[in-house]
């Protein structure tokens, strides 16, 4: 059994592990031969020391900070995004007012409207959840309202015959289907809102890694700003993959194939 798992981890995984071995054999190389100077790409290596010295820094204030920034941000993405990609979609009046509404705030740079809830909120923990709210907020309305969309067309009719409501094709019929789609969105929505915690934190923060790596960044200290980067990136995989495992448990004991 263990023999089959690792063959096909190996099958799926295999290539991408060897690519990132051998990108970071050779960036290593580089970095020891001084190819490229150390204060603009330091060595692996030193990335990890820089790292395991900065550890109770790193993981006992920064790292907690933006984890609280970035859920608080994501619930309230899916509690609002979900909500309104169903209204939009029961209402068309709604979707018809909304939806542009939508599509022209993701035009408007982020980095724009950070000093605005600076203004609004101050130094504090909420600027930062405005931000990454309003990062993470698109993909799960969109997501939502689009999964709705295009789903329980073919039993709507006949349930419309037998008497049911609109919530109840709604529910029924629509919701399931949808599922994929909205998982689709809260994968993406979780990516962003880890964006969104960065932004906030390098525009207007004193905790959080993006706080960290930009203050790192201006003493030229490379290496520790590369330590936070490496973290920030690991945290958007994990809750990424922690997205992923709930869609697959939820999926397959609904008995849903994507």
């Amino acid at each position: 059994m263990t023999r089959t798992y690792l063959k096909k981890f190996l099958h799926e995984y295999g290539p991408f592990a060897l690519l990132v071995l051998l990108t970071l054999a050779v960036w290593e190389s580089a970095a020891r031969l001084k190819l490229v100077p150390a204060f603009i790409l330091p060595a692996p290596t030193a990335i990890w020391t820089a790292m395991l010295e900065q550890r109770l820094l790193l993981f006992r204030e920064h790292l907690p900070a933006t984890l609280q920034e970035v859920l608080l941000g994501f619930v309230l993405s899916v509690c609002c995004g979900v909500l309104l990609g169903t209204g939009m979609h029961m209402f068309s009046p709604l979707e018809k007012a909304l939806y542009p509404i939508l599509v022209i705030s993701q035009t408007i740079p982020l980095i724009a409207l950070s000093p605005i809830f600076i203004m609004w909120f101050g130094y504090t923990l909420w600027s930062k959840v405005a931000v990454v709210f309003l990062t993470a907020f698109f993909p799960v309305v969109i997501g939502t309202y689009d999964g709705l969309h295009k789903s329980g067309a073919v039993y709507k009719e006949l349930l419309l015959t037998l008497g049911a409501n609109r919530w109840q094709i709604l529910r029924k019929t629509q919701i399931p289907p949808a599922l994929p789609s909205l998982f689709s969105g809260l994968k993406l929505s979780m990516v962003y809102c880890v964006i969104g915690a960065t932004i906030g934190e390098w525009l207007g923060g004193s905790r959080g890694l993006g706080y960290f790596s930009r203050r790192m960044a201006g003493n030229l200290q490379s290496a520790e700003m590369f330590a936070a980067v490496f973290l920030l990136s690991a945290l958007g995989i994990i809750l990424f993959l922690s997205i992923k495992l709930l869609e697959n448990i939820i999926l397959q004991k609904r008995g849903i194939h994507r």
